[in-house]
C-alpha cells in the first residue's frame, strides 16, 4: 500500500477555492461507509460512522485538521489565553461565534443554540453519548446573541472538550427542544432528519441503508460546497467497498478499509484510485464484560449493581491476564492489516508522548506462562479440554461486528484461547446494528450481552482527556441511560476516578502524559481490556477526486466535505 502525500491544509483550500467558483458545478459524490449509518445524531450513538454521517450536515465550533490542529468552524477564533478566549484561572473559555450564519432552514444561528445544545447532553433524565466532553463544566451561558462563555468549577488546562470536535455539534434549538432527557430516543423525525449549519441537508434517510444530502442553500462560504449531492452508502461489506472504488469505479471514497492488505494491493493497480492510510489513535482491543451477561437476570443484566453482579469468570484477574497471554499479536497484525497496523499492549497508543512501555509484556505470546497462572488460580482441565472450576466452565461468547479481518482475527483467538483450555463460541453482528443506536436492539456494542467484544475505538485531537474518562464509573451504560455510555467492560475504581479529577486539573504536558499513562496501565493490568492493534485509518479514494479527501484521524473524515471537489 503506498501513503499519499498530504497537501497542507491552507494550500489545498486556497487551490480548491481557485478551482472551483460556482457551487455544486461538481455533481454528486458517492461515498460508501460499508457501516451504515442508523441515526443522525451523534450524541444517541457511539457507532463512528453515525458520527461521520452527521458531520456533513452539523457542525462544532471548532474541529481538528488532520494534523489535529484546532480550526475554528462556527467560532471565529480559537480562545487562549493569549487572546483573552480563555481566563487566566483557566475556569472560563469564552467563543465568539461567526455572525451570519444560519440554519439550513434559514433561520439564525446563534449563542442560545449553544447553551440548548449543553442541556440537551447535560439533561440528567437522558443518555448522552459525548457527556464526559462536558466534564467540570458548571454552565454555559450565551452573553450576547454571538458570544457563549463556558464556566467550568475546576481550573481547566485542555478546556476545548465542549463543542470541539464532531462528536459535540450544536443542535439547534426549535428543532430538538421538545426531544429533551428521556424523550431524546423518541423524537425520531429529529434525529433522521437533523438540520444543521454544515455544507448539506438530509434529502433522505433510510437507516441501515442509505443517506441522500442535498447542498445547503444557505451555506456560509461562497462557492461552497463544491457537490450539489451526496450519496453515502451503508452496508455490505470492507472488500465490496473497496472494490467499489479501486476497482469498478462506481464510488468516489470508501472509508474504514479493515481488508487484508494483499487484496487491497491487488485492488489498487487497477490504477482507478488509491489507498490512504494515516495512523492516529485507533486501537482494536477486545473489551471484558466484568459484568454478569446472563439472560435469565432481566434488567440486571450486564449491569454493575454497585459491583454486586460480577462476571461468573471474568471476574477473576489470573483468567484476563491469561486470555491476554494466550494471544500472538503480530500474527493478527501479518495476517489482517500488513502495514496499516501495529502490536500495540495500551488502549492509548499516541501521540507518543503518552505511550507507555509498561505493559510490553504482552508484545511476546506466552502459552506456558498463561497455563500455569489458570492451574494455579484453580481452573482445572475436563474430560473435553476445557477449564472448569466450582462447576464453571471457561466458555467464552466472543462478538464482534461482521468483517473479513474481524472474523479471521475471531478464528485465530480462539485457536490460541483453545492451547489454554478456553472454549469459544464466535458470534459477528452486522456492523450497522452493533454500532447502531437502536434502545431496543439486543445486539448493540453498549449493552454488550456477552463476554467478549472487539472493536476499534480512538478520539478526537491530540489531547486523552476526554476519551480517558470514558472509564468512569459514571460512564457504564445501564437502563438508566439508556443504554449510552463507553465504559463497555462496566469497569468502576475509586483510583482510576480521582486520576481521571486530577489529568482534568493538570496544566503541565508532562505532567499529564503521567496521568493518562498510569491511567492506561490501570485499565490494561486490571485486565478491563485487551489491546491488539494500533490501527491506521485506511480509505480508497477514486483518482478524480481531490480537496483534501483524506482520512482525518483527529475528527471525522467529512469534517471538511464542502473542500472536496473533482479535480
Amino acid at each position: 500500500m503506498k501513503r499519499s502525500v498530504l497537501i497542507p491544509l491552507a494550500a489545498a483550500m486556497m487551490f480548491a477555492s481557485a478551482a472551483h467558483a460556482e457551487r455544486g458545478s461538481d455533481g454528486e459524490l458517492k461515498i460508501l461507509y460499508w457501516q451504515a449509518p442508523s441515526i443522525l445524531n451523534p450524541f444517541l450513538s457511539g457507532g463512528t460512522k453515525d458520527i461521520h454521517a452527521s458531520s456533513l450536515i452539523i457542525e462544532p465550533l471548532a474541529h481538528y485538521d488532520t494534523d489535529g490542529n484546532l480550526v475554528p468552524t462556527l467560532a471565529e477564533e480559537i480562545p487562549t489565553v493569549g487572546n483573552g478566549g480563555v481566563s487566566a484561572d483557566l475556569r472560563t473559555i469564552t467563543w465568539k461565534l461567526k455572525q451570519g450564519v444560519v440554519w439550513s432552514d434559514g433561520s439564525p444561528f446563534t449563542a442560545h443554540d449553544v447553551v440548548f445544545t449543553a442541556d440537551y447532553c447535560l439533561h440528567p433524565e437522558g443518555g448522552c453519548n459525548a457527556a464526559e466532553r462536558f466534564q467540570d463544566v458548571e454552565s454555559v451561558e450565551a452573553l450576547d446573541d454571538h458570544t457563549v462563555k463556558i464556566t467550568f468549577g475546576v481550573a481547566k488546562p485542555f478546556p476545548y472538550g465542549p463543542f470541539v470536535g464532531s462528536e459535540v455539534p450544536v443542535f439547534q434549538k426549535a428543532q430538538y427542544q421538545d426531544c429533551m432527557g428521556a424523550k431524546a430516543p423518541e423524537c425520531t423525525e429529529q434525529n433522521f432528519g437533523t438540520i444543521g449549519t454544515g455544507p448539506f441537508k438530509v434529502r433522505e434517510f433510510r437507516p441501515n441503508d442509505v443517506v441522500l444530502y442535498e447542498m445547503n442553500e444557505n451555506y456560509r462560504i461562497p462557492g461552497k460546497p463544491h457537490f450539489s449531492s451526496v450519496l453515502l452508502k451503508g452496508g455490505g461489506d470492507a472488500v465490496s467497498a473497496a472494490r467499489a472504488v479501486l476497482e469498478t469505479g462506481e464510488f468516489d471514497y470508501a472509508w474504514n478499509l479493515q481488508v487484508e492488505p494483499e487484496i487491497l494491493s491487488t485492488m489498487e493497480s487497477a490504477g482507478k484510485g488509491e489507498v490512504l492510510s494515516a495512523f492516529g489513535t485507533s486501537v482494536e482491543r477486545l473489551m471484558v464484560q466484568l459484568t454478569n451477561p446472563d439472560k435469565t437476570l432481566g434488567d440486571k443484566r450486564a449491569t454493575y449493581q454497585n459491583g454486586n453482579n460480577p462476571h461468573p469468570f471474568l471476574s477473576d484477574p489470573a483468567v484476563r491476564r491469561a486470555l491476554s497471554m494466550a494471544i500472538d499479536r503480530q500474527i493478527l497484525v501479518d495476517a489482517g492489516y500488513g502495514p496499516a497496523g501495529r502490536v500495540t499492549c495500551n488502549v492509548l497508543p499516541a501521540p507518543a508522548i503518552y505511550a507507555s512501555k509498561a505493559n510490553d509484556w504482552c508484545k511476546t505470546q506466552n502459552i506456558e506462562g498463561a497455563n500455569k497462572l489458570l492451574d494455579d488460580a484453580g481452573w482445572e482441565h475436563g474430560s473435553d479440554g476445557v477449564r472448569a472450576k466450582d462447576g464453571v466452565r471457561l466458555s467464552i461468547l466472543y462478538q464482534t461486528s461482521t468483517n473479513s479481518v474481524r472474523q479471521g482475527t475471531q478464528a485465530l483467538i480462539k485457536q490460541m484461547w483453545q492451547e489454554i483450555g478456553v472454549e469459544t463460541e464466535l458470534r459477528n453482528i452486522s456492523a450497522s446494528v452493533f454500532f447502531g443506536g437502536d434502545q431496543s436492539s439486543p445486539d448493540t456494542f453498549q449493552k454488550f450481552f456477552a463476554d467478549i467484544e472487539m472493536y476499534t475505538n480512538n478520539f478526537n485531537g491530540t489531547d486523552p482527556e476526554n476519551y480517558m474518562l470514558r472509564w468512569t464509573c459514571d460512564k457504564m451504560p445501564s437502563p438508566e441511560t439508556q443504554w449510552i455510555g463507553q465504559n463497555m467492560p462496566r469497569y468502576c475504581s475509586a483510583q482510576y476516578d480521582e486520576l481521571a479529577s486530577e489529568l482534568s486539573q493538570t496544566a503541565e504536558l508532562k505532567d499529564r502524559a503521567r496521568i493518562a499513562k498510569q491511567m492506561n496501565d490501570m485499565l490494561i493490568d486490571y485486565g478491563a481490556m485487551i489491546p491488539l492493534i494500533h490501527r491506521g485509518g485506511v480509505a480508497a479514494r477514486a483518482n478524480s477526486l481531490g480537496g483534501g479527501a483524506y482520512p482525518n484521524v483527529w475528527d471525522a473524515t467529512p469534517w471538511n466535505i464542502q473542500d472536496w471537489h473533482r479535480k
